[in-house]
């Protein structure tokens, strides 16, 4: 039997959903359990209901839309991602994966296709972390990684907790979190970089994630008169934090084709013209695919900000903050991406994920894996997010040859 996805009503579903929080760059504003978060919520909801599927929602605000299968004792294969964006994010960035798996039960009913297990579009809470930390909420509170209760307290800018706004959008659900098994998790994804449009690749084959380590450093030296303090007195903090940025870098390139280094966000004190900064305040973010790699360039890390420092008679602290190791994803879930992508003819590759998914944590209670898209220009998290619809659709269709592959065919 041949089935191939509907690309035009994917398509046409995405551009609905966009509608929602739309900006005027043509991007979205969708801020987890706002209410524009209940309005994506409630329209999603709408069209699985109307696709035939149950919908049960949990405690966290998770949504669990069904089709049920020949045998719905087997555990679920479950996809999805999260219809939250970024204060100034995209249409695609976990949009797409969220009407995939609508568009594959959709597909699934136009065939009259019955799989023997159930299968699942999930849509989870608060993925993007823009509005409440942590990220990935709610498939972290799923696995394990986050008690709810705590989860629940977690207060937004304005004091406003997350079973606060649960409530207030009508989606504090009654389904306990997670503790079910799980048949295998795919989840479909715009890349969100450049390597699948830099090597004209239409699907990418997503192995596994980097790990992520981010620290926060301080840089203490001493405020000082930038005229009469002559240099080989000073004390200078931010001359040492610029040293500091392009070590973290050379580290990065020391460690290809995986390693990633980043000094994202950076405080100057007193940040005056005249005054020789005293202390600088910084963020490092290090990734890589191998753990032992990651604590190797955290290492030439702390080693380089302890040198740079005392060259220059400053002093140097380094508190990590955040700790994600590196994900492989499940070879078998692999190995069916892979195989969809080469049956369809699509040009693939093997690639491994940069950003952290909820694939990453569903990945610890069940086989997983992903499939990424190219994205224009590599850009995301930004409203001028874009992606052609024959790439959608190509993503789409992989992810139904696997859920099915992995769920089964009914037979009569």
């Amino acid at each position: 039997m041949s089935l191939t996805i509907n690309a035009e009503r994917l398509w046409d579903s995405l551009m609905e959903l966009a509608k929602i929080g739309a900006t005027d760059k043509g991007g979205v504003r969708r801020l987890a359990l706002t209410d524009l978060d209940r309005q994506g919520r409630d329209l999603v909801i709408r069209w699985c209901k109307e696709a035939g599927c149950t919908v049960k929602v949990d405690a966290v605000g998770n949504i669990f839309a069904r089709r049920a299968g020949q045998d719905d004792s087997l555990p679920p294969i479950i996809t999805g991602s999260h219809i939250d964006t970024q204060p100034s994010g995209g249409k695609f960035d976990g949009n797409y994966g969220v009407l995939s798996g609508l568009e594959v039960i959709r597909t699934l009913n136009d065939k009259g296709v019955k799989t023997r297990a159930p299968i699942e579009v999930a849509v989870w809470t608060n993925e993007e972390g823009s509005r409440f930390t942590p990220v990935m909420m709610g498939s972290g509170v799923f696995v394990g990684a986050f008690p709810l209760d705590m989860v629940l307290q977690r207060p937004d800018i304005d004091g406003i907790t997350v079973g606060t706004a649960l409530n207030q959008i009508g989606y504090a659900g009654t389904e306990p979190v997670g503790g079910r098994p799980v048949g295998a998790y795919f989840e479909a994804h715009i890349e969100q970089g450049p390597i699948l449009e830099d090597e004209d690749k239409v699907v990418g084959v997503v192995v596994g994630a980097l790990g992520l380590r981010w620290y926060d450093v301080v840089i203490t030296g001493q405020d000082a008169h930038a005229g009469p303090t002559p240099m080989r007195l000073r004390k200078d903090a931010l001359l040492v934090a610029s040293r500091i940025v392009h070590e973290v870098n050379a580290i990065a390139y020391r460690f290809q084709p995986n390693g990633r280094g980043t000094v994202g966000f950076m405080q100057v004190k007193p940040n005056s013209r005249n005054v020789i900064p005293g202390e600088v305040r910084f963020s490092v973010d290090l990734r890589h695919a191998e753990d032992a790699e990651l604590e190797r360039m955290e290492q030439e890390m702390r080693a380089a900000c302890d040198r740079l420092a005392q060259a220059e008679h400053c002093t140097a602290n380094v508190e990590r903050v955040a700790n994600y190791p590196a994900c492989k994803f499940d070879e078998s879930c692999v190995a069916q991406v892979r195989k969809g992508a080469q049956d369809a003819g699509f040009s693939h590759m093997d690639i491994v994920s940069g950003a952290g998914h909820d694939a990453i944590y569903m990945a610890r209670v069940c086989p997983t894996s992903m499939i990424f898209v190219p994205c224009e220009g590599g850009i995301s998290h930004n409203e001028i997010e874009n992606a052609k619809a024959e790439h959608l659709a190509a993503g789409c269709n992989v992810l139904l040859h696997a859920m099915v592959e992995r769920a089964g065919i009914a037979h009569r």
